[in-house]
């Protein structure tokens, strides 16, 4: 008899699956869309952001206003990164790491994702300004503005575009520290700093290792002619360089003792090892060597910040 039930059992569960799977791709790709892994660097910087902005202790932290402050700004990342795939849908058609992106393969439609994406991040900013502050949502506004507007059509027309999108891509601390405080003083500003000089070496790690996907898709992130070895290099060593010194700000300012000071400089030299590295070597194997160690560092030196912090 229970041989017989199981039987039973297994192809109402087959034929249940078969007829959810239809569902399960139309959300798996709207949840594509909006780019998680991105969404996970944000949220983790707007906690960084908001925790580093806070002198209270554990009983009394607003965990509520730091919950619609991930909510807010997450959901406009969200909205960001889908109006993003509708701008670069025909470019990234021709890249092989974006070619099986949802709106590229057909699994969900343009007009749908440009509705989904004005919807997520208009009620982001919507929501930041009703649950949170006026101050983080004017950063949100300003953030998706030069994102999709600047920073993405700049990436065809010349190399520039890293900087921009630097600018941008270091705003989640900000939104986090504006809805701890409601102001930015020298310490969010200084947060800022190490996110942005971080985004140089990350960004061209992963472009040299895509150069030639971002080549056939027409991106001009890296020069087309001998200076490309020379771009490449200093963007990976100069900004690593300049993050031994952001790395003693914290310290300096007084929100962070010896031990921060000696974490962050230790941290800074290796990143900054590896970033000569590529620009010496400039092989995949060494971009793919700094990319792990900026993935390595940047949550390292935001645990180290808060760790430390007086």
């Amino acid at each position: 008899m229970a041989t017989d039930s199981t039987a039973t059992v297994v192809p109402m569960t087959n034929q249940l699956l078969l007829r959810n799977r239809p569902m399960l791709h139309f959300v798996a790709a709207y949840w594509a869309l909006t780019k998680p892994k991105v969404n996970l660097l944000v949220a983790t910087t707007v906690v960084a952001g908001f925790c580093a902005a806070r002198h209270t202790t554990l009983q009394s932290f607003p965990y509520l206003r730091l919950l619609h402050a991930l909510l807010g700004t997450v959901l406009v990342a969200s909205g960001a990164g889908a109006l993003n795939q509708v701008i670069e849908k025909p470019f990234d058609a021709r890249m092989s790491r974006t070619r099986r992106r949802p709106l590229v393969s057909g699994s969900i439609s343009p007009h749908g994702s440009l509705w989904f994406g004005v919807s997520l991040a208009g009620g982001g900013v919507i929501y930041l300004a009703l649950a949170v502050n006026p101050l983080s949502s004017c950063i949100a506004v300003l953030t998706i503005t030069s994102y999709l507007f600047v920073y993405t059509p700049l990436k065809r027309r010349m190399p520039l575009c890293t900087f921009v999108g630097a600018l941008s891509g270091a705003a989640p601390p900000l939104i986090g520290w504006a809805a701890a405080s409601g102001s930015l003083n020298l310490g969010a500003w200084a947060l800022y700093s190490m996110l942005f000089f971080w985004q140089f070496p990350h960004f061209m790690a992963k472009a040299w290792i895509y150069r030639d996907d971002y080549d056939r898709a027409g991106y001009k992130i890296l020069p087309r002619c001998k200076r490309r070895h020379k771009f490449m290099g200093i963007q990976s060593v100069v900004p690593t360089l300049l993050l031994v010194l952001v790395g003693a700000i914290p310290t300096l300012n007084g929100d962070a003792g010896r031990i921060g000071l000696v974490g962050a400089m230790l941290l800074s030299f290796i990143f900054l090892f590896y970033g000569i590295r590529l620009a010496i070597d400039r092989s995949n194997r060494a971009a793919r060597q700094l990319l792990f160690a900026s993935i390595v560092y940047l949550p390292s030196m935001l645990l180290l910040m808060l760790l430390d912090k007086k």
